[in-house]
């Protein structure tokens, strides 16, 4: 009976755990390293465009929260996990995306961030396809640092910039509404 009722606690726990999540053909993983942080995934799915699936898009965050305000507005490490779905997607249909997010998430405040936008879309310039993987990592102190199939592109300081980027997915005008209700595991 005691080793019962430790195999059933020990099923209990590991189902309550951050696990891989299936998001059409694509795996996200259940967790990624932000600096010496271990992030879990918060919730995911599709940017879809024009009733076309674009990428797979994860959030990454120390613990769960559903709350897109303060997970922008936190000084913590989180990150962004974009698997590329579709062959349609080039470099400069991304960074024309990138500029209307900015617009979005900043409500046309981009002036203020006009170095680090060419230097955050100049990470997106090398020739982009099906089954590239793009993380976006944020690390307090250190800042945003964006990761092409693993290899690093660059990393932008600023928490305010931070808070502008994942603004992009979390912010009153998401580049994918029904994917930021996905992230934030709704």
């Amino acid at each position: 009976m005691k080793r019962l009722v430790v195999i059933i606690l020990a099923v209990f726990m590991m189902s309550s755990t951050a696990v891989a999540m299936q998001v059409g053909k694509v795996t996200l993983p259940d967790s990624l390293m932000a600096g010496e942080d271990t992030l879990l995934l918060n919730g995911a799915g599709f940017r879809v465009k024009l009733f076309l699936k674009m990428y797979a898009g994860g959030l990454y965050l120390i613990q769960e929260n559903n709350d897109p305000k303060k997970i922008i507005d936190s000084d913590a490490s989180m990150a962004l996990r974009l698997h590329i779905v579709s062959g349609m997607i080039t470099s400069k249909k991304m960074t024309d995306a990138i500029d209307e997010g900015f617009k979005n998430s900043t409500g046309e405040n981009i002036t203020s961030f006009k170095i680090e936008i060419a230097k955050y879309k100049s990470f997106f310039a090398e020739e982009i396809k099906k089954d590239d993987i793009f993380d976006i990592i944020y690390v307090p102190a250190e800042g945003i640092s964006v990761f092409k199939n693993e290899s690093l592109k660059g990393t932008i300081p600023g928490f305010d910039f931070k808070k502008a980027v994942f603004g992009i997915w979390l912010g009153e005008k998401p580049a994918d509404s029904k994917l930021k209700k996905r992230m934030l595991g709704q």
